[in-house]
């Protein structure tokens, strides 16, 4: 019995490893076949740089600062404690910070935004539930903390404290759900949440500030394999676009004509590859809307960077 065993893991953890490859070989193949890259206000993805900082080792969520310049924030998907880090457009440790008061149950996406007053807040959504078990999920709101001179000397040891945060407690109408996309308007400041998932379309929910039950708005289908694995999302600066990502595309939706965020998803987006990402699950908007960033999960991991055609 032992060795079969050995020999039905074995045959198991080779499956997995070619269903993750054909994943990405289809999401490619469906965006080809499509013909929408061509399409795409944006120039092919490059690498610009790669995360400085080695206590960054699963990146699953990216935003850019609106207040502070050439600033963005990430943290580490679950298994960390409570930390968000402050990175360069190339991936250059900026500092880190501890938020207090909070838990890192399965942070899974990050997103940020400037009030009519000009201060900036962080959005951390711990929305990830791959077991389907938890009873409520959490968004930690933060106001953005001040990168200084020696920020860059911090670490998880050695950190700084952000405030404290406002935790955001809330739960889906319809039961339980695992979600890895973060998005929050920056006109109305409603929030969204798009689940993943791998048996269909990604289901879209709003919360309104107040309110600590989701509305779910409908459902999104990605043009991939799978249509509703969706590991990551922002809104432009200004409101007129949303790009939501895949392990190996971008989609992008403009937000014109009717189409809004709270029904962005009746929209036919313009697909993109980005080529091989190393479990990617994070993309944001530039501060000034006019590239698109993208990290990946893993040590020293490539900073990718869409720049807008003109």
């Amino acid at each position: 019995m032992p060795p079969l065993n050995i020999a039905k893991f074995t045959a198991f953890v080779i499956f997995v490893c070619l269903y993750v490859i054909a994943l990405g070989s289809c999401s490619n193949s469906v965006a080809k076949k499509n013909g929408q890259k061509d399409d795409s206000p944006y120039t092919d993805a490059v690498t610009v740089g790669s995360l400085e900082d080695a206590e960054i080792t699963e990146s699953s969520g990216i935003a850019a600062s609106k207040c502070q310049t050439g600033v963005y924030w990430t943290h580490n998907d679950s298994g960390d404690d409570a930390f968000i880090f402050a990175i360069g457009p190339k991936g250059e440790k900026l500092g880190t910070w501890r938020v207090p008061s909070a838990t890192n149950y399965d942070w899974e996406d990050i997103a940020s935004t400037r009030d009519s007053n000009g201060k900036c807040h962080i959005y951390i959504g711990d929305i990830g539930d791959n077991g389907a078990k938890r009873d409520y999920y959490i968004i930690y709101k933060v106001e953005e903390p001040l990168i200084t001179p020696t920020a860059k000397q911090s670490s998880k040891h050695y950190s700084n404290n952000t405030q404290n945060p406002e935790s955001i407690r809330f739960t889906y109408p319809d039961g339980k759900h695992n979600a890895e996309t973060l998005l929050v308007d920056p006109k109305t400041g409603n929030i969204y949440i798009v689940t993943k998932r791998f048996s269909g379309p990604a289901r879209v929910f709003k919360l309104i500030k107040g309110t600590s039950v989701a509305e779910k708005l409908g459902e999104i289908a990605l043009p991939a394999v799978p249509n509703g694995s969706v590991t990551g999302g922002d809104i432009s600066p200004n409101g007129d676009r949303l790009v939501l990502c895949d392990y190996s595309a971008i989609y992008e939706f403009k937000l014109v004509g009717g189409v809004t965020a709270d029904n962005f998803f009746t929209a036919t987006p313009v697909t993109q590859t980005v080529g091989d990402r190393n479990i990617g699950e994070s993309v944001a908007y530039a501060a000034d809307g006019n590239s698109l960033f993208l990290t990946s999960e893993g040590s020293k991991s490539a900073v990718l960077q869409l720049t807008r055609k003109k």
